[in-house]
């Protein structure tokens, strides 16, 4: 009876144990890119589309670190499609809600929120382009040369577009941050 090694297993090609390291290496952090961008409702169904992709386009999969960055690419196009779909279900639901009731939505009063919700109301404010360079250079924590390939823009322009894209954010939290009741916002007396 021969032993099998650690890195073989029976009835296994190689595709599929490049797919299964692939798999267990990447999986917590596309999920969680998924998560911060879809919620818990979605995020599940969207990393499990990407890995559907990888597993249909393994042929095409880069090896080594690149295959990281091929993976966010593809979540960054997963991410994208469920957007519009729930735009479009978000659509629907309130033509179909104007329709029935005949009543305008009710708009609530915000509440008040601490640095981190500024923090993230400012992000909410700015283009989907900005918001999705912030968010795979610090958040998901890809290199430069990994942005580029995701977005498919040359590295240089990521250097641009992360720049203004900080610049961006830190004008919109400022403006948050100065509140007509806080001390900044009051004019001296004259």
């Amino acid at each position: 009876m021969t032993e099998l090694s650690d890195d073989t297993q029976v009835g296994r090609t190689d595709p599929q144990l490049r797919f299964d390291a692939v798999f267990k290496e990447h999986h917590g952090a596309i999920y969680r890119y998924c998560l911060r961008r879809l919620g818990r409702s979605d995020a599940e169904d969207a990393a499990s589309d990407v890995f559907a992709v990888a597993w249909r386009r393994l042929d095409e999969m880069p090896t080594g670190e690149r295959s990281r960055a091929w993976l966010f690419g593809i979540a960054y196009r997963v991410v994208g499609n469920q957007y519009r779909s729930r735009r479009r279900r978000t659509s629907l639901a309130s033509r179909l809600a104007a329709l029935g009731t005949g009543r305008d939505r009710v708009v609530e009063e915000p509440s008040p929120v601490g640095e981190v919700e500024m923090l993230l109301l400012a992000l909410d404010g700015l283009s989907s382009a900005d918001r999705e360079l912030l968010r795979l250079s610090s958040w998901d924590g890809l290199t430069r040369s990994d942005i580029a390939y995701v977005v498919g823009i040359k590295e240089n322009a990521v250097d641009q577009r992360l720049h203004r894209a900080r610049s961006r954010l830190k004008r919109r939290f400022d403006l948050l941050n100065v509140s007509p009741s806080s001390p900044e916002s009051e004019e001296a007396p004259t």
